[in-house]
C-alpha cells in the first residue's frame, strides 16, 4: 500500500497551523468528500481508498496517509496538491 509523508515548516504557531489545517480538512471534504475529526492536535481523515493524518506542531505540520490501490496511480499528483496547499497555506 503506497504511502504519503510530508513535512512542512512554519512559524504560525500551533493555533496558526491548526486554523490552516481546518481550510485544508474543508477543502478535502468538499473536493473529495473526506471525513475528518480531530485527535488531539493531529486531523485524522478517511474516505475509501485514503487513511491519514495531519498533525500540527508548533513549528510544523506533518501530512501522512496510507492509498489504497485504485489510488496508488495517482500519487504523485496527491503528493504534489498536498505540498502546493501546504505551501501556499502556510507561507
Amino acid at each position: 500500500m503506497p504511502s504519503i509523508d510530508i513535512s512542512r515548516s512554519h512559524s504560525l504557531g500551533k493555533e496558526g497551523a491548526r486554523d490552516v489545517v481546518e481550510k485544508v480538512a474543508a477543502r478535502m471534504q468538499a473536493k473529495f468528500d473526506v471525513s475528518t475529526h480531530w485527535e488531539g492536535d493531529t486531523l485524522k481523515f478517511q474516505r475509501s481508498g485514503v487513511d491519514g493524518a495531519i498533525s500540527v506542531e508548533p513549528t510544523h505540520v506533518n501530512v501522512s496517509a496510507k492509498l489504497g490501490m485504485l489510488l496508488s496511480p495517482l500519487k504523485p499528483m496527491i503528493e504534489q496538491e498536498i505540498a502546493r496547499k501546504l505551501d501556499e497555506y502556510l507561507a
